[in-house]
């Protein structure tokens, strides 16, 4: 028979350290006004209300993913990378730079890293590396067909992150 009298045993140290760990949130972002309504949602309502950590990605292809090699050009091929890797780089910048302000704005610090790669596979590697709990991705509002042709990140980290995913759309303006 138990002693009703004597102490609980202490809580398992595994226990101890989910109650103190931040709740991780990473929020992908490119140069679209999806993904910083996305960033938006993500600083207002999580961040900044629970105290989250919050880690800011932005997927930048490479400039080989971008130039295809069969025109007739192919002898410059070189430089048409060159160029295109000096737009990709000044892109991610800006995103950068905007990202960082918008959380300064709302008085919340952001860790934000640029990973060269497909977006889909980025977002769902930093979910990975950070240990994520949640991660935060805008909708295009692509229909079926742009879908079918493009794909669809937030689709794809829906079903391969590691986490819960929230898809943020942007308001439709009322009519």
């Amino acid at each position: 028979m138990a002693d009703i009298n004597a102490a609980p045993p202490p809580p398992a140290a595994a226990e101890e350290d989910c109650s103190s760990r931040k709740m991780v949130v990473v929020v992908g972002v490119d140069d679209s006004d999806h993904s910083y309504s996305a960033l938006e949602w993500a600083v207002r309502y999580v961040a900044a209300a629970a105290g989250a950590e919050l880690v800011v990605v932005h997927g930048k292809p490479s400039a080989s993913s971008v130039v295809t090699f069969g025109s007739p050009g192919a002898g410059r091929a070189g430089d048409v990378v060159r160029f295109v890797e000096a737009d990709l780089r000044k892109r991610a910048e800006d995103v950068v730079d905007r990202a960082r302000r918008l959380c300064i704005a709302n008085s919340v610090h952001g860790l934000i890293e640029v990973i060269e790669g497909e977006p889909r596979y980025v977002l769902c590697s930093a979910v990975e590396k950070h240990g994520a709990d949640l991660l935060v991705v805008g909708s295009h509002g692509y229909g079926a067909i742009k879908r079918a042709f493009l794909g669809s990140v937030s689709d794809y980290c829906t079903h391969h992150a590691h986490c819960s995913v929230m898809i943020v759309k942007q308001n439709k303006p009322k009519k």
